[in-house]
């Protein structure tokens, strides 16, 4: 596989040298240095649109003519195989009419486990939308006969979520 870096710069080389001219002579007309002239010709740097349309205006050529002779080496150095589209696996085939709809209520999310592991429900830190836009809140206990906890709505990069700040016994999981 050729890279279009390379095969611009060859075409960008071969017209310069054609018209007998040097480096220097069509970087000054371009407004690029020498140096960066020679990469883009030898293919080592990726020259912008504006940059080739320079250099094709200090060859006396224009950006199009230059883009087709490089698809004319395109064509020459690649092989002639058909394009042909991504297979999908066959193992399991895709339903293609609409995916249905659940109704009724959402079964509980599933415990996942955290950093250390565990799968304790109370390991999750639950979310706290309801406040966001609001000075943090500290509540203390989850209800009556529940230990108590002091919870802190904080606003993290993601969004809005209560942190707990003093944990009591916790239960055993």
């Amino acid at each position: 596989m050729s890279l279009l870096r390379r095969v611009i710069g060859g075409v960008l080389r071969r017209l310069r040298v054609r018209q007998g001219r040097t480096l220097r002579e069509v970087a000054e007309v371009a407004g690029v240095s020498v140096p960066y002239l020679s990469e883009v010709e030898r293919g080592r740097k990726e020259a912008s649109s504006e940059v080739l349309a320079a250099i094709c205006r200090a060859l006396g050529i224009r950006l199009s003519d230059l883009l087709e002779e490089a698809r004319d080496d395109l064509r020459r150095v690649e092989p002639r195989t058909p394009v042909t589209p991504p297979r999908v696996p066959t193992g399991r085939r895709l339903p293609t009419g609409p995916r249905p709809v659940p109704t009724g209520p959402r079964p509980a999310p599933a415990a996942r486990p955290t950093a250390g592991g565990s799968t304790c429900p109370t390991s999750r830190v639950p979310n706290a939308r309801a406040a966001v836009g609001r000075r943090p809140a500290v509540t203390t206990g989850r209800g009556a006969g529940a230990p108590a906890r002091a919870t802190r709505a904080v606003r993290s990069g993601v969004g809005q979520h209560r942190v707990l700040l003093a944990v009591g016994p916790s239960p055993r999981c």
